[in-house]
């Protein structure tokens, strides 16, 4: 199998993708190429726990040099949306997911490398949990909290994920 049909099976089969660091790196270049361009990427993904980074460079940076807060949230959001993935599959039912809402502060500008993490994996598994149980979509909100190279917190952003059965 050739690299290229080896990508046009994983956009077909997404469902059937193991997930780990280098697969939703790959899964970045072709669905979320913007935040692949702007240097976001997975480093740890386990079913409770997600890190990606991202650094500071020309590219993903705003008039005050420092990274621009859209670059950080989509590094944000992919450690929520990677774990969300991941507790779907591991539920081996067809679930849809959506961020309905978002809020984020800054606290300190994020120059250098900023790691995001979000280790909200077990709020997950509840509410994939429970809309299979009931058959009704749940709602949840999760957090990623972006860190410096000196471990001040530079970013928080929040999430709500919808979670609901396919039909």
């Amino acid at each position: 199998m050739s690299y290229l049909q080896f990508i046009v099976y994983l956009q077909q089969n997404q469902y059937l993708m193991e997930f780990s660091p280098t697969k939703l790196n790959t899964f970045l270049f072709f669905k979320l190429p913007s935040a692949f361009w702007c240097g976001v990427r997975v480093k740890c993904l386990t079913p409770t726990i997600c890190v990606a980074t991202v650094k500071h460079r020309w590219f993903n940076q705003n008039p005050f040099n420092s990274i621009y807060f859209a670059v950080q949230a989509m590094a944000a959001e992919l450690t929520t949306g990677a774990l969300v993935m991941s507790q779907i599959k591991k539920s081996n039912k067809k679930i849809s997911m959506l961020v309905a809402n978002n809020k984020g502060s800054f606290t300190k500008k994020a120059k250098g490398r900023i790691t995001f993490t979000c280790s909200d994996g077990s709020l997950i598994e509840q509410a994939i949990l429970k809309t299979i149980a009931t058959g009704e979509g749940q709602t949840l909100w999760l957090k990623s909290i972006g860190v410096d190279a000196q471990g001040d917190v530079v970013s928080e952003m929040d999430f709500e994920w919808s979670v609901r059965l396919k039909q």
